[in-house]
């Protein structure tokens, strides 16, 4: 790997950083729709337990929001992992 593309990988981490920083609200779990009804909820399985509560349509759109950026987050940190294993790797060549 030459120094031009070591210098691009930089710089894609802190275009990553930057947007990370932007994200704002995250939460993990998902929007579910359940019963005859089709009522709308906000579902988290944590300690082994699924936990609901239930979205009218104002909080379904920022449940989904803040879902979509907890995603987002997630890949951002998946790219920025092979970015930086690929730097260390370098590091390491040398």
């Amino acid at each position: 790997m030459d120094k031009q593309q070591i210098l691009k990988m930089k710089r894609r981490m802190k275009t990553l950083q930057k947007k990370m920083g932007g994200l704002g609200p995250v939460m993990r779990g998902s929007v579910v729709v359940l019963g005859k009804k089709q009522q709308t909820f906000f579902s988290l399985n944590k300690d082994k337990k699924t936990r609901l509560i239930y979205l009218d349509k104002q909080r379904e759109a920022i449940a989904r929001e803040y879902s979509d950026n907890y995603k987002t987050l997630l890949d951002i940190i998946d790219e920025m992992t092979l970015l930086n294993m690929e730097l260390l790797r370098k590091s390491y060549d040398e």
